[in-house]
C-alpha cells in the first residue's frame, strides 16, 4: 500500500496543476488529512481538503472535489469517486497493496524502525516518589506510562533519557527517620510519642525490625540526634533499593536516578540569585519571593522562607534550570493530577531564568481506581492501608497491569478491573493480544510438518479474501501508528493498535485455513500470520508487555 505521504503529495500535485490550468486559484490551504473510510465500499482512503479549503478557494467543495479528482495520477490510482458535500474517495490498484506487503516482509525485523528523528535530545522524568515507603498503584500508573513513553519515542526515533528524581532532601527524609526511631524505640518497651507527621506504614515497622534483628540495641542509648541520622540512611538505602526493584520487576528502569541532595545548598542558592539578578525575585518580610504572577500565577510564591530555608519550589526551580543546562532540547515531567497547580509556577521560573517554558511539557496523570468483584477496592487486606505496586504484580501480573495502565489516556481516570485483569478468556484484551502471538507461535512451530515454510518471495496475490486483505492493512498502517503516538504522547493508542491487529489476526485464522490450501496460498497466509506475530511483538515491547510463545 502507498505511504499516505505519498498519495498525500499526489493531493497537492493534483492541486498545484489545477491551480496551474487555472481551473483552482491559488490559495493558502491547510494541512491535508487522509483518513480510512468507515466502510470498505467508499476506498481505501478518504480526504476532506475540498470542504476544508472551499472558504479560501470560493468555491464549491464539490466541485474542487471533482477538480482534484480529475487531476489525480499515479500507476497506484485505480479510481476516485466525490461523495456526500466533497469527499474525495480514493481506491488502489490491488496490487499495490501486495506490492508494499513483499516490501514489509522483506524488511523482516527492520519492519518499524522508524528513522531518527532531528529533535534534539528528549528527557523524561516519572515516577519520582519519595523514598519513604513503597510504590502504590498510583505510582504504577506513573511508572507504565511513563516508560511506555519513552519506549515509544526511541520507536519513533527521537533520542531519550529517563530519569528518577529522589526526593531525599527535606521534611519527608526528617520524618521518616523520626517514624523508624519510634517504632524502634517500641520495639523495646519505650513509650513514645509517634511524631504528628510521621509515616504510619506498616512497612515502617518492618523496617524498625530488621534494624533490631541485626544490631540489636546497639542504637538504643545513643543520643537522639545521633539515633535519627543513622536511621534517617538505613532506612533511606532500605526505601530506595525496594523502590528500585519493585520497579525493575515492573519492567521499569532508568538512565539517571538523581539526587536531590546534589542541589543543596549550592544549586539552590545559586538559581535564587539568578532569579533576584534579573529582577524575577524579591525580598519580602525576611522571605524571597518568585514573580510569578508576571507569569500568570494567581500569586506571587515564596522560594526562601523568613527563616532563610528553602522551599520545595527553590529545589525544584534549580532542578528544571539543571535540566535545561544539560542540553535537553525538550523536558518532559509525568505528574500525578493533584500537582495541577504547581505548573504554573514551575514554568513561570524557567521563563524567568531565561528558558522557553513551552520545552517543558507536564503531563498530568489521573488517579486509579481498584475494583474486585465490582466493589470499589481501597484497602490493602495485607496493610489496611493503600494497595501498593507489588501487591497488584502479585495479584494479577506485571503484563495484564501494565496492559490495563496503558489502555487509557494519561489525563483519563482509569477504572481498574482486577477480576477481568486476570481471567483468560478473550474477554481480558491483554489476553486476547497474547494469545494472538501464542497462536502464531504454534503455527509455526508445526509449519514444517505440514509442507509449510516462510519463503523469501510468496505469492501474496493469492491473499484476496477481505480478511487477508484487513489485516495487511493494520501491520501496514504500524509505523505511521506509532509516529502518530508519538507526536501525541499517547501509549494508549498502541494498546488499542495491537488489540486491533489481534483481532484482525483472529478474524483472518478464523476465515482462512493455513494447512491443506495448497503449498503456495499456504505459504503466503504463514508469511502473513509470521509478520503479524513480529509486529504484535513490536508493539508490545513498546507497552512492556511480554509476547509469550506459549499460553
Amino acid at each position: 500500500m502507498e505511504t499516505k505521504e505519498h498519495i498525500i503529495f499526489a493531493i497537492k500535485t493534483a492541486i498545484d496543476k489545477a491551480v496551474g490550468e487555472g481551473t483552482l486559484p491559488k490559495a493558502e490551504l491547510p494541512e491535508i488529512q487522509l483518513e480510512v473510510p468507515p466502510e470498505k465500499s467508499m476506498g481505501d482512503f478518504a480526504t476532506n481538503i475540498a470542504m476544508q479549503s472551499a472558504k479560501v478557494m470560493r468555491q464549491n467543495p464539490r466541485k474542487i472535489a471533482e477538480i482534484i479528482a480529475k487531476n489525480l495520477e499515479g500507476d497506484w490510482l485505480e479510481k476516485t469517486d466525490v461523495a456526500g458535500p466533497g469527499f474525495l474517495n480514493i481506491y488502489l490498484k490491488s496490487n499495490v497493496l501486495f506490492d508494499s506487503f513483499q516490501a514489509i516482509y522483506e524488511k523482516g525485523d527492520e519492519f518499524g524502525k522508524l528513522p531518527p528523528k532531528n529533535a534534539g535530545k528528549i528527557q523524561v522524568e516519572y515516577v519520582s516518589a519519595n523514598p519513604t515507603g513503597p510504590l502504590h498503584v498510583g505510582h504504577g500508573r506513573g511508572a507504565a506510562f511513563g516508560s511506555a513513553l519513552v519506549n515509544l519515542l526511541r520507536a519513533a526515533g527521537y533520542d531519550v533519557e529517563s530519569e528518577y528524581y529522589i526526593n531525599d532532601a527535606g521534611n519527608q527524609m526528617d520524618n521518616l527517620a523520626k517514624s523508624v526511631n519510634a517504632r524502634y524505640l517500641e520495639l523495646f518497651g519505650k513509650e513514645v510519642i509517634f511524631p504528628e507527621d510521621g509515616y504510619h506504614g506498616a512497612d515502617i515497622v518492618d523496617t524498625a525490625k530488621r534494624i533490631k534483628e541485626r544490631d540489636g540495641d546497639k542504637y538504643l542509648n545513643l543520643p537522639e540526634n545521633e539515633r535519627l541520622e543513622i536511621f534517617k540512611d538505613l532506612a533511606y538505602k532500605e526505601k530506595l533499593a525496594v523502590l528500585k526493584e519493585d520497579l525493575e520487576d515492573f519492567q521499569v528502569t532508568f538512565d539517571v536516578w538523581f539526587s536531590e541532595k546534589t542541589l543543596h545548598p549550592d544549586a539552590v542558592n545559586a538559581a535564587a540569585a539568578d532569579l533576584k539578578a534579573k529582577g524575577k525575585a524579591y525580598d519580602k518580610d525576611g522571605a524571597l519571593w518568585l514573580k510569578s504572577t508576571e507569569y500568570g500565577d494567581d500569586k506571587d510564591r515564596v522560594i526562601f522562607r523568613d527563616n532563610g530555608v528553602p522551599t520545595y519550589l527553590a529545589a525544584d526551580i534549580a532542578y528544571h534550570k539543571n535540566k535545561f543546562e544539560r542540553g535537553f532540547s525538550k523536558v518532559i515531567n509525568i505528574w500525578g493530577a493533584d500537582h495541577h497547580g504547581y505548573i504554573c509556577r514551575v514554568k513561570a521560573a524557567m521563563t524567568a531564568l531565561g528558558f522557553n517554558a513551552k520545552n517543558l511539557e507536564i503531563l498530568l496523570m489521573q488517579m486509579v481506581s481498584l475494583y474486585r468483584g465490582g466493589e470499589l477496592v481501597k484497602m490493602s487486606k495485607r496493610t489496611g492501608e493503600s494497595i501498593t505496586l507489588r501487591e497488584l504484580m502479585e495479584e494479577v501480573g506485571v503484563d495484564a497491569a501494565r496492559y490495563f495502565f496503558l489502555m487509557r489516556s494519561a489525563d483519563s481516570q482509569l477504572d481498574f478491573d482486577l477480576d477481568l485483569a486476570k481471567k483468560e478468556s478473550s474477554e481480558n484484551p491483554v489476553y486476547y493480544v497474547q494469545y494472538a502471538h501464542a497462536r502464531i507461535s504454534s503455527i509455526l512451530r508445526n509449519a514444517p510438518e505440514t509442507g509449510l515454510k516462510l519463503s523469501e518471495k510468496p505469492n501474496f496475490s493469492l491473499l484476496k479474501e477481505e480478511e487477508e486483505q484487513d489485516l495487511i492493512k493494520k501491520i501496514a498502517s504500524f509505523e505511521e501508528e506509532v509516529d502518530k503516538a508519538a507526536m501525541e504522547y499517547a501509549p494508549q493508542r498502541i494498546a488499542k493498535y495491537a488489540y486491533n491487529l489481534a483481532s484482525a489476526f483472529h478474524s483472518f485464522y478464523n476465515h482462512s485455513r493455513i494447512v491443506g490450501v495448497g503449498e503456495e496460498l499456504g505459504n503466503a497466509r504463514l508469511a502473513l500470520a509470521a509478520t503479524t506475530a513480529r509486529v504484535i511483538r513490536l508493539a508490545l515491547k513498546i507497552l512492556g508487555v511480554s509476547a509469550p510463545e506459549k499460553m
